[in-house]
C-alpha cells in the first residue's frame, strides 16, 4: 500500500483528538482532511475526491455520526468506503448498531493507543486494497 496516495477524512470534533491523529497519520505519509462538524463532512463526502478511508467519531456536532454512516452506505458513489468509528462510545448497543450500519470496524478511543488505531487503519485499507 502506497500511503502517499492515501487520503483519510478524520471527522472529529476534540482538537486535540483530531491534531494528535492528523500528525501521527500525516508523518506516516497519509493525507490528512479534518472536519469537525458533522452537517459539514456529510456535505464534504458528496465532492470529490472521495477519501480512501473515513475515521469518524460519533459524538459531533450538527449530525451525529451514526447518521453520517448512514448516508454513507446509501451512496452509491461511497458505499463501500471503509469508515472506522473511532469513539469513546463503547457501550453495546452503540457498538452493535454502528457495525449494523456498516463500519468496517469500530475502535474505542479509550482502549486503544495511537499506534494501534494506525495498525487498524492499515489491516483495514490492506483488506478494501486486495478486494478489488
Amino acid at each position: 500500500m502506497d500511503k502517499t496516495k492515501t487520503s483519510i477524512l478524520l471527522i472529529e470534533d476534540d482538537s486535540f483528538i483530531s491534531g494528535m491523529y492528523q500528525t501521527k497519520l500525516s508523518n506516516l505519509g497519509f493525507q490528512m482532511e479534518v472536519i469537525e462538524d458533522g452537517a459539514a463532512a456529510a456535505e464534504r463526502l458528496k465532492q470529490d475526491p472521495i477519501p480512501d478511508l473515513v475515521l469518524l467519531d460519533i459524538v459531533l456536532p450538527n449530525m451525529d455520526g451514526f447518521e453520517i454512516l448512514e448516508s454513507i452506505r446509501k451512496n452509491d458513489r461511497t458505499k463501500d468506503l471503509p469508515v472506522i468509528l473511532l469513539t469513546n462510545l463503547g457501550q453495546k448497543p452503540d457498538v452493535e448498531r454502528g457495525i449494523e450500519l456498516g463500519a468496517n470496524d469500530y475502535i474505542i478511543k479509550a482502549h486503544y493507543t495511537p499506534t494501534e488505531v494506525v495498525e487498524k487503519i492499515t489491516e483495514v485499507l490492506s483488506v478494501d486494497k486486495s478486494a478489488t
